[in-house]
């Protein structure tokens, strides 16, 4: 064999090999999958669920989205057909709820959810119950467990977009937080869900703020339009991964939001990103980006599946309506960091 017969075969492995690496996937959405925004999935015999957020005028609070193979999605019910009395006198003014995430622990499926009024920190983080998702069984009926934790205009933090998880000990916690002072996270108790009478700690897992190097002003944006939100937490060999949405959202065309992602050994951190830097001081790898046919995307929420097929769930805004979409990508773990797509 010739020297060039020798290099011709090498260059035919390589895009062999190049060929046969896994890549993420986004997968093709048919049916009702508009109008979505920060979606949260679960599985219950055979049938997909994705929460909203949604607009009370779309029929009541927080969507349900259900599809027996993740790609044709149709509208199967809402959890609240108004927003519960008890938020309405302790946050007057608020119209929608906000960011749902939903898990299943101790024989019920948990909602935990937030309300607030827009652009402050007078918020809260709620919780609701139900036997089953499944919206034809008799048992089907979504109750109120009420308050969770809030914050007032003296905290340095947002309490809204709950993610519950549980540690490898198979301990409690609730990551939230947006704007402010960043991502923070609580311990809860294990059975009732609700917070830790033993260890009260606020834990800080991300921020974009750094107090030495402030962000230079944007005259095209608000002035705190370096955000960090939307935090969702996942334990993934022997490391626990914060997914976080940075920038603007819900600005249609406008937004620009982009999913970013750290790593840490213990769920409360230090988080770092792939140079090391924590999250705390402004790291993040970045993870998703607009594209030129959908912008903005953020607000995800992983499945981790036991048979390896993990996924994201998200929004992004189609970039000529400005109108919100579910996108839902696979997951690539490689080198021990996820990789995920945008559709085109």
């Amino acid at each position: 064999m010739t020297i060039c017969q020798s290099l011709t075969s090498l260059f035919a492995s390589f895009l062999l090999m190049a060929s046969s690496v896994e890549r993420p996937r986004a997968i093709p959405l048919t049916g009702d999958f508009w109008g979505t925004h920060d979606p949260s999935i679960m599985r219950e015999a055979g049938t997909w669920y994705v929460f909203a957020t949604g607009k009370a005028s779309d029929g009541g609070q927080f969507q349900v989205r259900c599809s027996k193979d993740l790609q044709e999605w149709k509208l199967c019910g809402h959890v609240f057909d108004q927003i519960p009395e008890w938020i309405q006198k302790d946050s007057s003014g608020t119209k929608e709820l906000w960011a749902p995430d939903i898990s299943y622990e101790n024989g019920e499926y948990r909602l935990y959810y937030a309300y607030s009024l827009f652009g402050k920190n007078l918020s809260g983080i709620a919780l609701a119950t139900n036997k089953t998702l499944d919206p034809t069984r008799k048992d089907y009926k979504w109750i109120d467990r009420g308050l969770v934790l809030k914050s007032t205009a003296a905290d340095d933090f947002n309490a809204i977009d709950p993610n519950f998880v549980r540690d490898a000990e198979g301990h409690a916690w609730l990551a939230f937080g947006s704007f402010w002072s960043g991502i923070k996270m609580r311990r809860l108790d294990d059975k009732t869900g609700l917070l830790s009478s033993t260890d009260t700690r606020l834990y800080s897992l991300a921020s974009r703020r750094k107090p030495e190097n402030p962000p230079a002003p944007r005259p095209d944006l608000p002035p705190d339009w370096q955000a960090v939100e939307a935090p969702f937490v996942v334990y993934h060999g022997g490391h626990y991964y914060l997914f976080v949405s940075w920038d603007l959202c819900c600005r249609g065309i406008h937004s620009t939001y982009r999913t970013m992602v750290g790593r840490a050994e213990r769920i409360t951190g230090p988080y770092v990103d792939k140079n090391g830097t924590p999250m705390t001081e402004g790291g993040g790898t970045e993870l998703l980006h607009g594209n030129s046919r959908w912008l903005g995307p953020g607000g995800e929420s992983v499945w981790m599946g036991k048979d390896g097929q993990d996924l994201m769930v998200f929004h992004a805004y189609d970039a000529q309506s400005g109108k919100p979409a579910l996108q839902i990508s696979t997951i690539v773990w490689r080198d021990g960091w996820p990789e995920v797509t945008l559709g085109q």
